[in-house]
């Protein structure tokens, strides 16, 4: 069994201790941020006020104050803070190339456990969908302790009997359709990715309209950068497709940089167009770092 966040139990326990007091952070600035328009009130008990804030429901204005005040004001519920939070993580291939084998796969579960801690610090219902080339596990939403345990423990495994990492292709338009029947409302959805397939933006741009959607996607210094060796030999994880590349001449770098900066802007253009949040983390970066600047950006907005 592949464990993403550590091997050894001592690094294990040290690394989970940072991966919470991290958490808490981004759970915070979590609450802060734009984000907080998807804390649906469920509630019947009155607790507060508050200005009302792009998002908010109609029918939660008080019209009384309002008129007083001059302007809007919602009624907020004991309640009012249900989140959910739901991941879709890439367990394809293609995560498990670059230099450093499973470095985008590590990466990508440590920014997955990270918003999962996170989640369970604001008592937020969490579920997830995982892919490789098929859709390999699924979970609807639910809140509690063991849902959050059950969800961390898929996250830190390759999940033995799953053959994750095994079947080619990367079913991420499969999986954006899995996870837009398993929620029922409005939620914060994470995709987390490499984002090399086709197929993804019309399933992405249908998830985006009925919930808050966060592209996230998982970079390595070798998609834009090559090193000075005479040439060397490149293989592709899905096809199995070889070929040596002359990675000595500059002219070739400087073309693989710029395909690279092409594929960069045009991801974020089509993610943004069709109405999802764009965030790249690159597998030599510290993902608690990204995400806490990411929401803190939502929140000062």
């Amino acid at each position: 069994m592949k464990n993403f966040l550590g091997k050894k139990t001592s690094l294990l326990a040290k690394k989970a201790d940072l991966l919470r007091l991290s958490a808490i952070s981004i759970a915070e600035s979590m609450k802060s941020g734009n984000f907080k328009s998807l804390y649906r009130g469920r509630g019947i008990e009155f607790e507060d006020l508050r200005a009302y804030l792009p998002g908010d429901a109609i029918n939660s204005i008080d019209w009384n104050v309002t008129a007083r005040m001059g302007s809007p004001f919602v009624k907020q519920y004991s309640e009012d803070r249900d989140l959910t939070v739901f991941f879709v993580v890439d367990r394809s291939l293609s995560m498990e190339s670059g230099p450093e084998a499973s470095a985008r796969a590590k990466t990508a579960a440590e920014t997955a456990a990270l918003l999962t801690l996170a989640a369970m610090h604001n008592q937020s219902s969490v579920g997830g969908v995982f892919f490789d080339g098929k859709i390999r596990f699924s979970l609807a939403p639910k809140a509690g302790y063991d849902q959050a345990m059950l969800l961390l423990s898929k996250i830190d495994s390759d999940m033995p009997g799953e053959n994750f990492f095994e079947s080619p292709g990367s079913d991420l338009a499969g999986a954006l359709k899995v996870a837009g029947r398993l929620l029922k409302h409005r939620s914060l959805v994470f995709v987390i990715s490499d984002f090399r397939t086709s197929g993804w933006k019309i399933p992405l741009a249908s998830l985006a309209q009925k919930h808050d959607l966060v592209a996230v996607k998982i970079t390595c210094p070798s998609d834009s950068e090559l090193p000075s060796n005479l040439s060397l030999p490149f293989s592709d994880s899905e096809s199995g497709a070889r070929m040596i590349l002359p990675t000595f001449k500059q002219s070739f770098k400087m073309a693989w940089r710029q395909a690279e900066r092409n594929r960069s802007e045009n991801w974020t253009y089509e993610c943004s167009r069709r109405g999802a949040y764009t965030l790249q983390i690159s597998t030599e970066e510290e993902p608690a770092l990204r995400l806490a600047k990411f929401f803190g950006t939502r929140g000062a907005k």
